[in-house]
């Protein structure tokens, strides 16, 4: 397991570049610039290119190696040597300012919404588990049975029903026809549950498939049948020995999954006005705002390959049998 997670480790920085780097090419080249307002008014020539000169936005290798050089620390921790100039105050991971926002850095606006799309996140991945396992489970028992069948079904709907449709459908059923919940609110887990549902549907179907293969796998192996015949109970043999290897598949994919969930979907918090910090990426994109967008890729690709460390980690400590590569 040391050997895995030094592996991991060692592999983060070159994924994490590598992600940088392709994000910086289609962000560079995205047409427009930051520094011109909505209305297509620009300053004039002698400002534009002071202001493109003062974020290096006229130079795309210096602001490759300057931003990447900030956003990582290596700055930070170049300049505690004195080998690097570094702004005093400045924080250690610096993905600088803003140019959509006035007065505002990219620290301060991952810091006020990414704990909201992480919270929105949790409880997208918490409901899913619930009810993607659930309804394995049952189309397990009872294969080709009308159960099974219904489980089916709602995995498939699950899947294949974008989530704009469906987080619109509830909004209009819930808040709008029978009065439950408020519309574009946040600040209580009431306010949470509908955008998380919405979220929770793709997850929730994509396990329930998982869930319900590998439970019906499990449930023919010897194992199994040794267990019934010592006497163990129907809930034990499901629960326990059952349920513990068809969750592996689960396992797996509960890494990008995650990782998606926590980063928020930008369509989910647009329809239900989340304030999390995907409407702030699609703004930023629109507006080629290259602070905010190359740093909110570098936090979501880092949060990406944590998690599927924490996976594998997890995918060899549940199962000892696996080795782990």
């Amino acid at each position: 397991m040391t050997g895995l997670v030094l592996r991991r480790l060692l592999q983060t920085p070159f994924i994490v570049l590598a992600v940088y780097t392709i994000t910086f090419l289609l962000a560079w080249a995205l047409p427009g610039s930051a520094v011109v307002n909505d209305e297509g008014r620009a300053p004039p020539a002698e400002v534009l290119e002071a202001m493109e000169a003062q974020y290096n936005l006229d130079n795309p290798v210096v602001f490759y190696f300057d931003y990447l050089g900030n956003a990582t620390g290596v700055k930070w921790l170049g300049s505690k040597f004195g080998l690097m100039s570094y702004p005093a105050g400045a924080p250690i991971f610096n993905f600088g300012p803003s140019m959509r926002h006035v007065d505002w850095t990219v620290n301060e606006i991952v810091g006020s919404t990414l704990p909201v799309s992480v919270a929105l996140g949790l409880g997208a991945i918490t409901i899913a588990l619930i009810f993607g396992v659930g309804l394995g489970v049952v189309g397990a028992l009872k294969p080709n049975s009308f159960a099974d069948i219904a489980t089916l079904i709602v995995a498939l709907v699950g899947i294949s029903l974008p989530s704009f449709l469906t987080g619109t459908a509830l909004l209009l059923l819930f808040p709008v026809l029978l009065g439950i919940g408020r519309v574009g609110a946040w600040g209580s887990l009431g306010d949470m549950f509908l955008p998380a549902f919405t979220l929770s549907l793709p997850f929730a179907a994509y396990i329930a498939r998982l869930t319900r293969m590998g439970m019906i796998d499990c449930l023919g192996a010897d194992y199994i049948r040794t267990a019934r015949a010592k006497g163990a109970s129907e809930v034990r043999v499901v629960l326990k020995h059952a349920l513990k290897n068809a969750f592996l598949p689960v396992l797996s994919y509960l890494g990008p999954a995650a990782a998606y969930a926590m980063t928020g979907s930008f369509v989910v918090e647009m329809v239900f006005n989340v304030p999390g910090i995907g409407q702030h990426f699609v703004d930023a994109v629109l507006n080629k705002d290259l602070f905010l967008i190359m740093g909110v890729v570098l936090i979501f690709a880092t949060l990406l390959v944590v998690m599927n460390l924490v996976v594998d980690a997890l995918y060899a400590w549940v199962d000892p049998r696996i080795k782990a590569v």
